[in-house]
C-alpha cells in the first residue's frame, strides 16, 4: 500500500530481459534502507526488490506488468518516481494507492499557469475506467486531484514542488504515463456493472 507521495527520483542503470521478464536496476538514495522482498513503487508500479548492491537495487517486472504499464518505455538513464510502501500508523498524505496500474494514458496538453502547470491526459475507453471532478488519480505514482474531468480525459494541476520533485518535469505531449484510478471508485463502478 502506498500514498502517492513520491519519496525520491531514481535513475535506471540497466534493463535486462530474462525470458518474458524485465530486470530493472535502479540507483536511489534510500537503497541502504531497503531489504530483499520489500515493495517499492516505480512510476506507480509496485515491484519487489530482488537484489541489492551498494546504492543500487534490482526489481523484476513480469509480462503482465509490462503489457499494462509504461515500464517498456524505460531506457538506461530514465528517471522514475519512487515510493516505498507506507508504514501502518503513518499519516496518509496522499490517498490510498495500491501500486496496481490500471492502464496507461498519453499526455495530450501541457500549459503553464503563472507558476503552476496543467497536464491533460487521455486514456483508452475500452477499459471503462472513469475519473470524477475533484476525485483522486495516481499519475506515474503521484497522488493528484482531478480537474476538468471528461470522458476518457482529465487534467491535473501541478504545483512547483511536485514539478521539481517528480518526473512530471520530463513529460512532453505524447509521453505515456501510468494511471491508477481511485480504488473506491473502481469498486463502485464494478458493483454498478454487476447491478
Amino acid at each position: 500500500m502506498f500514498t502517492g507521495i513520491i519519496e525520491e527520483l531514481g535513475t535506471i542503470l540497466s534493463l535486462k530481459t530474462d525470458k518474458e521478464n524485465l530486470d530493472i536496476t535502479v540507483r536511489a538514495n534510500f537503497t541502504s534502507e531497503l531489504k530483499i522482498d520489500q515493495s517499492v513503487a516505480h512510476n506507480g508500479v509496485c515491484l519487489t526488490v530482488v537484489s541489492i548492491e551498494d546504492d543500487t537495487y534490482t526489481v523484476t517486472a513480469i509480462k503482465e506488468t509490462l503489457d499494462k504499464t509504461n515500464l517498456n518505455d524505460l531506457k538506461e538513464g530514465s528517471i522514475v518516481n519512487l515510493e516505498r510502501g507506507m508504514k501502518l500508523g503513518d499519516r496518509l498524505d496522499g490517498h490510498i494507492v495500491q501500486g496496481h496500474v490500471d492502464q496507461t494514458a498519453v499526455c495530450t496538453a501541457i500549459s503553464e499557469a503563472d507558476g503552476s502547470w496543467y497536464f491533460t491526459f487521455s486514456y483508452d475507453p475500452e477499459l471503462n475506467n472513469i475519473t470524477i471532478e475533484k476525485g483522486s488519480i495516481t499519475v506515474n505514482g503521484v497522488s493528484l486531484t482531478v480537474v476538468n474531468s471528461k470522458k476518457n480525459e482529465f487534467s491535473v494541476a501541478i504545483i512547483p514542488f511536485t514539478y521539481e520533485h517528480t518526473n512530471f518535469n520530463t513529460f512532453e505531449v505524447g509521453t505515456v504515463i501510468n494511471l491508477e484510478f481511485d480504488v473506491i471508485g473502481k469498486y463502485v463502478k464494478r458493483i454498478t456493472e454487476l447491478g
